[in-house]
């Protein structure tokens, strides 16, 4: 018998494995795609030679991960690429905010009315920010906090939505690129706890910045895959799992699934029906003949680029596909260029490029049109440099990956209090109404992103009840 099986190879999958291995159990993972990987993939999309990541791309949360640090996975072949800034946010002028490396660089890209406004909110958590991360990712209950002063002010300072934290900003640009990092969770800019969401984006950027993986996606799962087998679990593939009788014997069972899934698959009947899912994306994968030819000069040296005009234009975007359930005429774009940095991914001379808008949960139409609208408004002549291109809306997203429920790549609302609470308002969210049986996925805490903490703090409740029985 094994002493735990995991169901679902992404990133949370296989680093709740790993952290089992590492300490001693037996480990069998059990995916039902072909290979690892979950929302950490690479695939030949376009045309050959051109390798995308049809889900995440640039690893902010990734690169300061306190699980990932605390594997040797360079050793696996994993290798991040810095542009030259991690992400830019052009405007219809021509200008651009950034979000540097730099603080000082940053602010200052801001305006002068704002660059005091900023350094003084980032001054007091980036000298604290790996602690800061630790217990901010570790919440709740799964360790106990090592800088509580820090975590509270960072409470204090978080916990209100974003909309009122940007009051402190009297110009739009630094208005709108928080906005934008608000909007990488999918979450309207009013809810709870927002304010959070674009601070950990910001230190994030400005602690070790916002890379990508050489090689792609694909190397961060391939690299957690390597280092399980070398500990002694196992991964198989191509192996779906239906009913928990489809499962060998084991002590533990760990699932990097929706709840909607567990509760499938667990027989739990109408136990997470109250879980919410959000709004879905719309995503385009794009070969291009070339660079973007962005406006702004930063946006061609920026890793990430948000696309927005306004914080008004973000947050109606947000509304239109979170509230109103149809898709903004003006979409949010969230893109990422990795050929900025990695060469390999593309032929000599061209590129690849990501992009994706938000769309109401199961959106069925086709938002390929509004996408390249909002490009060539910041980049003029972009559909010239495009040689093919690779959609995917909700449906086809839930092809790939069955955790997005209806499109939602964050496997769940990130709003309200599920924003802080998943799947269920309990103090004990890897917990299930089993007691061998465990959720480690994006639904529970700390949420969305490829950063492996999910399965990092369900490994800890597994492990104590193993040593329990």
């Amino acid at each position: 018998m094994l002493d735990a099986v995991v169901v679902g190879a992404g990133p949370n999958g296989l680093t709740a494995a790993v952290e089992l291995a590492r300490r001693g159990f037996s480990v069998a993972v059990f995916e039902a795609r072909d290979g690892v990987g979950g929302g950490a993939r690479t695939e030949e999309l376009t045309l050959p030679g051109f390798r995308h990541d049809p889900c995440s791309a640039a690893h902010p949360l990734g690169i300061n991960s306190p699980a990932f640090r605390a594997m040797p996975l360079e050793r696996y072949g994993l290798e991040w690429l810095h542009a030259e800034l991690p992400m830019a946010h052009p405007f219809p002028d021509g200008t651009a905010a950034v979000l540097s490396r730099s603080v000082a660089e940053t602010a200052a890209s801001f305006g002068p009315r704002d660059a005091g406004t900023y350094r003084r909110l980032i001054a007091p958590f980036l000298p604290r920010w790996d602690t800061l991360a630790r217990d901010f990712m570790s919440l709740p209950l799964s360790s106990l906090p090592r800088d509580p002063v820090t975590l509270a002010r960072f409470g204090l300072t978080g916990l209100p939505p974003s909309t009122w934290l940007m009051r402190r900003f009297r110009d739009e640009r630094a208005q709108a690129l928080f906005a934008g990092l608000v909007a990488h969770v999918i979450a309207p800019l009013g809810g709870i706890a927002t304010s959070a969401v674009g601070l950990v984006f910001a230190l994030a950027a400005h602690a070790r910045g916002w890379p990508v993986a050489r090689g792609g996606s694909q190397s961060i799962s391939d690299a957690l895959a390597a280092y399980l087998k070398d500990l002694g679990g196992a991964v198989h593939t191509d192996y779906e799992v239906k009913h928990f009788d489809d499962l060998p014997p084991a002590r533990a069972y760990v699932f990097d699934t929706s709840p909607t899934a567990l509760a499938r698959i667990a027989g739990f009947g109408r136990y997470y029906e109250n879980y919410r899912y959000g709004a879905g994306v719309f995503k385009v994968d794009y070969a291009l003949d070339g660079p973007v030819p962005w406006t702004a000069k930063e946006a061609r040296t920026a890793g990430t680029v948000q696309v927005g005009a306004s914080r008004a234009e973000i947050g109606a975007a947000l509304h239109a596909a979170s509230r109103e359930g149809r898709a903004p005429d003006a979409p949010f774009l969230i893109t990422v260029q990795p050929s900025v940095v990695d060469p390999s991914r593309a032929p000599a001379g061209k590129q690849v490029f990501w992009a994706y808008g938000h769309v109401p949960n199961g959106y069925t139409g086709d938002l390929t049109d509004a996408i390249e609208r909002q490009l060539e408004r910041f980049a003029p002549g972009f559909r010239d440099r495009v040689l093919a291109r690779a959609t995917a809306g909700p449906p086809e997203l839930v092809a790939r990956n069955a955790n997005y429920v209806g499109g939602d790549i964050a496997c769940g609302a990130a709003s309200g209090i599920q924003l802080l609470l998943r799947p269920k308002v309990s103090l004990f969210p890897y917990s299930t109404p089993h007691p061998a049986v465990f959720i480690c996925s994006s639904a529970t805490p700390p949420g969305p992103g490829v950063h492996g903490m999910s399965g990092h703090n369900a490994a800890k409740a597994v492990w104590r009840r193993l040593r329990q029985s």
